[in-house]
């Protein structure tokens, strides 16, 4: 039975955990100039979060995905996938990574029980892909992700942030993509954050731009399911995957919200773009299971309806690397 319901009925299903804020990319709209650690801190360790999921999962969480930072920093997020993967209850274990040692690691992550992966791509031109990230790995990455296919999970997604300079050709690049691919390539807008306005104003695209094209080219939107994310995909019958949209800017967007955030250092996000949060962290030691679920269940009905960047404020959210995205 789900009890984590919130003041205005939306009930959660969905955890987003990050385990490290740390990431190796210097990405142009999040980490331009790379993560630096500004003061000494120990991110949630394995136990902590078995624990911790353990609790979202009593309260009726089915799905964890882990996310960062980069996930895959941590030396230990094999043992954080298998540690996941036991708690009863949990039915996906999914994370989200820049791929960049991903052709090396999936199969060993598969064996540890990871189910589902999305691979932040935002170009598959090489040296854009360069320009954005920081780094000339566009290929090892493409490696990587069409390795995860062949292991058969069950499900390959794409995350590609929607960019002014990179929206034309990187339409029809990633339909070409998703042609012989069964992946869904999700295009995602650029979000203000606290680190980027200047950013944000210079390179936003609003996600009706990509909604008009995608209709044009002969897209027909995918029937939503009941557990479906803020994504809205979209089907070409040429083609053996998907594209889709995420516009957070959208009316509605948070009206569906169905997942909850959990940061590296334990602390439960309302919203991604909210302020504060609910320190979980000093719950996670033996015998605190009934203290912790109250605590968890409670702070839902502090969730607001909605974000508040159509005004321009992301609450404290400095970047998305901060929270997990």
């Amino acid at each position: 039975m789900n009890k984590l319901v919130d003041g205005f009925g939306r009930r959660f299903t969905y955890l987003r955990l990050s385990v490290t804020e740390a990431c190796n990319f210097r990405c142009t709209y999040c980490l331009p100039n790379g993560y630096r650690r500004t003061e000494r801190v120990e991110f949630l360790t394995v136990e902590e979060i078995g624990r911790l999921v353990e609790g979202f999962a009593r309260l009726g969480v089915r799905k964890v995905r882990l996310t960062g930072g980069e996930p895959t920093v941590r030396r230990d997020i094999g043992d954080i996938i298998a540690r996941v993967a036991a708690v009863p209850g949990i039915e996906t274990v999914a994370m989200t990574t820049n791929g960049w040692n991903l052709a090396r690691r999936i199969a060993d992550w598969r064996a540890q029980g990871l189910t589902n992966l999305n691979v932040s791509l935002d170009s598959l031109d090489r040296e854009t892909f360069h320009a954005t990230t920081g780094h000339d790995r566009l290929q090892a990455v493409l490696e990587g992700l069409d390795a995860a296919l062949a292991l058969g999970l069950r499900s390959v997604k794409v995350n590609a942030v929607l960019l002014k300079d990179t929206l034309g050709p990187g339409l029809e690049a990633f339909a070409s993509f998703v042609r012989e691919r069964p992946v869904a390539v999700r295009f995602i807008e650029l979000m203000r954050t606290a680190d980027n306005p200047d950013y944000f104003a210079a390179n936003h695209v609003g996600g009706g731009v990509v909604r008009d094209w995608l209709v044009q080219e002969g897209w027909s939107p995918r029937p939503r399911e009941r557990d479906d994310g803020p994504a809205m995909e979209y089907l070409h019958p040429g083609h053996a995957g998907r594209l889709g949209l995420i516009a957070p800017y959208a009316a509605g967007f948070c009206d569906s919200c169905n997942r909850l955030r959990v940061t590296a250092r334990g602390n439960l996000r309302l919203c991604l773009f909210g302020n504060g949060g609910v320190d979980l962290r000093d719950l996670l030691g033996p015998e605190q299971d009934a203290a912790l679920d109250e605590r968890i269940r409670t702070s839902l009905f502090g969730k607001t309806a909605g974000h508040r960047l159509n005004l321009g404020e992301p609450g404290d959210t400095r970047n998305l690397s901060q929270f997990g995205g």
